[in-house]
């Protein structure tokens, strides 16, 4: 009877037919293993602002610009450079855009096809010929090849070269032959994504923005709270469905949602229109993308706007009273109201209220009324139902996870929840605490576990309900959610929402080295990668914790956050010499990026310096690539034995 080697090995033989292509293979995994490790963009909280997203992605967060400086630094100006950056960003714009090129002859063609091919040659430098061809458009892959690898030193290959260029111009290929140049450098700039959470929530764009990750071709996501209140929804958790709309109501994007995922939201939008009048307090938030609506689609927005918060507001209350190992009865706050009075009464103090809308409140105020449970499952069943929405649950369950360890560096969105002196804070769930990394893979089960099974307000599925607003969450990492207060009272003592002791404590060298060690990465040069808080730049804070152990890189593109840090957040680069931080400037438009025919979106500062350079074969792909010359070694062995 054949050993399971002996079964691994007999499969090997069907790829690999030959003595000679297990050698090849092993000489090209061995030469892999050795060349630069690639380029590694980390970015977070992207909040929906999809043109933003894509920008950064054009400009490999300002890495482009900066190849374009090491590679022309004394051969073009300062203004040259910073539109050949643009063009390779935006191709199709510049060169449509009469003023940002006046002029553009075969001569024109000619010198710019042959900067953006010596661009393209730099950029794909760490990369084997195979993969550099893989990205490369299909239409020119073979002319780019034949371009990017003649050596025009040659009188007849230089002969050659200018040949396959004069009849890309005769046929009237030159903008398209540009285009395709520019999306490769673009492709080739960076190697590899990493989503640190929050894709979702705030603004108009995240479907836009999933469908571009769906086809990047290296990435991973660290859910966030934000993506996590989804998952929610699509595992049948009404408290999640509802607050998902009742945000999207909030910043008035609710009906870019119903036409994005094909949502049947006209049940409650009768439901609202019936029962709900005119509340300032629920007008809806960023009052420039309601230029577009009618005032009688602002008012019905407003009106769905109160009816999401009750009904929301609702299904918390039973979802509390379901879990009192929860231990958020303190969130119970329709107990505490007193609608004669209009007032709420808070640890032993009465607020008044301001824009009440408690009218569909009955005897047991977290009780749906038939209407409102009709409302409520049509909204479930619309939501789970959309093909569109399955396929990007799906994307982020087989490319996402609560956290990461890539390369000897730690990813996660949220927090690892610590007790007040700095040990790690556990969770109790039927009878057993959860800790550390324990605690975020407990969460990761349930989530997977919530969106296998989709059962209406599961255990799995209220779970996860408690990983978006739970006080001992990694993802929300805080006392208390007080939308609640926030909606209803002025006095902003009451919307305060303390922060678990994790992120004072982010801030030591001790702190960071316990939780990578946690987490099994003992090396001097691992790092913590983490977004969820934004960082208030203009007031002086770093985004560089526990003595530079720590990175902050919240995205911050979401326009709610510009006023609270003066910038437009943060990304994080790593390639083979180490991390660089980028600092990003509010992107406003393409056509305003033409006319000042420079970019200032971003600016990089080194803040990690290694003193010998990254390979391949010390990273997590490395890791791989070793195992896959394990084998083909051993079946070498195993066919010399035979």
């Amino acid at each position: 009877m054949l050993s399971t080697r002996d079964k691994y090995y007999q499969m090997l033989e069907k790829e690999f037919t030959t003595k000679e292509a297990i050698m090849t293979e092993l000489i090209n995994l061995e030469a892999i293993m050795h060349l630069p490790k690639g380029t590694e963009l980390f970015i977070s909280d992207i909040h929906g602002e999809d043109a933003a997203f894509d920008h950064i992605l054009r400009t490999g967060a300002g890495n482009i610009k900066e190849k374009i400086n090491d590679l022309f630094h004394d051969r073009l100006t300062e203004y040259e450079k910073n539109k050949l950056a643009i063009l390779v960003a935006y191709p199709q714009e510049a060169l449509a855009d009469e003023k940002f090129y006046a002029y553009k002859d075969c001569s024109w063609y000619r010198k710019k096809i042959r900067q953006l091919l010596e661009l393209l040659s730099y950029s794909s430098t760490k990369y084997t010929r195979s993969k550099v061809r893989k990205a490369l458009p299909k239409q020119f892959a073979y002319i780019i090849e034949e371009l990017m690898y003649t050596d025009t030193n040659y009188h007849d290959k230089a002969t050659y070269f200018d040949q396959i260029l004069q009849h890309l111009l005769e046929l009237d290929q030159g903008t398209p032959f540009i285009i395709a140049l520019c999306q490769s450098i673009q492709r080739l700039v960076v190697d590899h994504l990493h989503v640190v959470g929050d894709i979702f929530d705030r603004g108009t764009g995240a479907e836009r923005i999933m469908d571009k990750l769906a086809k990047h071709p290296s990435l991973d996501i660290q859910w966030g709270n934000h993506d996590i209140l989804w998952m929610g929804a699509f595992a049948g958790s009404r408290a999640c469905l509802l607050t998902l709309l009742r945000i999207a109501a909030r910043y008035n994007y609710l009906y870019d949602i119903e036409r994005a995922y094909a949502l049947n939201l006209r049940p409650l939008f009768m439901y609202a229109e019936e029962h709900y009048g005119k509340n300032p307090i629920f007008t809806p938030k960023e009052k420039n993308a309601t230029k577009s609506y009618s005032s009688e689609s602002l008012l019905a927005l407003e009106k769905v706007h109160q009816a999401l918060a009750i009904l929301q507001f609702k299904l918390e209350g039973q979802l509390i009273k379901r879990h009192p190992e929860f231990a958020m009865t303190d969130r119970l706050l329709f107990d505490k109201l007193d609608l004669k009075t209009n007032t709420i009464t808070l640890n032993g103090k009465t607020y008044p209220l301001q824009g009440s809308c408690f009218q569909m409140l009955q005897k047991d105020p977290y009780e749906l009324t038939a209407q409102e449970e009709y409302v409520v499952e049509s909204l479930l069943a619309s939501f789970q139902g959309s093909v569109n929405l399955q396929r990007h649950m799906q994307l982020l369950l087989d490319k996402g996870s609560m956290y990461l360890v890539y390369n000897n560096h730690l990813l996660f969105h949220g927090c690892i929840p610590l007790t007040d002196d700095g040990k790690f804070l556990p969770l109790k769930i039927a009878g057993k605490e959860h800790a550390g990394k324990d605690l975020l893979n407990f969460f990761e089960e349930q989530i997977r576990i919530g969106c296998e099974q989709q059962t209406t307000d599961s255990p799995a599925a209220d779970l996860i309900w408690y990983c978006w607003t739970g006080k001992i969450s990694p993802q929300f990492g805080k006392s208390a959610m007080t939308t609640f207060e926030r909606y209803f009272i002025a006095d902003k003592k009451t919307h305060e929402e303390v922060k678990n002791s994790y992120y004072r404590f982010r801030e030591t060298k001790e702190t960071c080295d316990m939780i990578l060690a946690e987490f099994a990465l003992y090396s001097p040069h691992s790092r913590i990668i983490n977004g969820h808080t934004p960082v208030k730049a203009k007031k002086g804070e770093s985004p560089i914790k526990g003595e530079g152990k720590l990175f902050v890189i919240d995205g911050g593109l979401s326009k709610a956050y510009h006023k609270t840090t003066g910038i437009a957040g943060y990304s994080l680069l790593n390639n083979s010499y180490g991390f660089q931080l980028v600092t990003h400037d509010v992107f406003t438009s393409v056509q305003d990026l033409l006319e000042k025919q420079t970019d200032k979106t971003s600016l990089k500062k080194v803040i990690d310096q290694e003193l010998t350079r990254t390979l391949i074969k010390d990273t997590t792909i490395g890791e791989s690539l070793e195992e896959q010359i394990e084998s083909l070694t051993g079946l070498l062995h195993y066919q010399e034995v035979l």
